[in-house]
């Protein structure tokens, strides 16, 4: 099992609808292919506000396909446009961080 760490950079005044967006469509449809979401977090201070979430993978090859499946899926491509031209910018910046267990961690189905 791996896990993967998404950290995006959301512009401030669109924090409601980039919330309202993932809330009620982009965990929604990544549900279809397969997203295990762990946990969703934000992080804000008075000029940045940060959307993280962690999610679970059997290995990098599923993650990879999932996402590829996600990113194609006709209903987000329309869902992103038009909440896109409502609101203008929902994310300035991704960092994507894959993690790999080590030998001596405690998560569960670590790779020994």
């Amino acid at each position: 099992m791996i896990n993967q760490l998404r950290i995006y950079d959301v512009p401030p005044h669109n924090r409601d609808p980039f919330l309202n967006r993932f809330r009620d469509h982009a965990a929604r449809i990544m549900a279809n292919y397969g997203f295990r979401i762990q946990a969703m977090w934000t992080s804000e201070t008075n000029e940045k506000l940060q959307f993280i979430y962690l999610l679970s993978w059997d290995d990098e090859a599923q993650m990879r396909a999932a996402w590829a499946e996600f990113t194609d899926d006709q209903e987000w491509q329309d869902i992103k446009a038009a909440t896109s031209a409502a609101h203008g910018e929902f994310v300035l910046e991704i960092d994507d961080i894959v993690l790999h267990p080590t030998d001596f961690s405690q998560a569960i189905g670590s790779e020994q």
